[in-house]
């Protein structure tokens, strides 16, 4: 099973950074999702899409993967981008 490895993003709605030091291995679906005939959820047969572990740092959680045959890719963190702006620009 497939699975990808990544490190968590801060959270939109708090301002502090809380926990993004941590990286979280995700196991990936092998087949596509379709909508229950009786309540119109989409979903699949597989459980393993549901499970998130969560790992202190990248390379444990290569070896993990490596430990247990997992094919994991990683998507690497995307820097951040700061808006440097000044007071007074909101009155232009």
């Amino acid at each position: 099973m497939a699975a990808r490895i990544y490190q968590r993003y801060k959270n939109a709605m708090q301002s502090g950074k809380a926990r993004t030091d941590e990286w979280v291995l995700e196991f990936e679906s092998g087949r596509a999702k379709r909508p229950d005939p009786l309540t119109g959820w989409s979903g699949g047969a597989e459980t393993q899409e549901q499970v998130k572990l969560t790992f202190p740092s990248l390379e444990a959680a290569q070896a993990y993967a490596e430990r247990q045959g997992i094919d994991a890719h990683i998507v690497p963190p995307t820097p951040p981008r700061l808006k440097l702006q000044a007071y007074a620009d909101n009155f232009k």
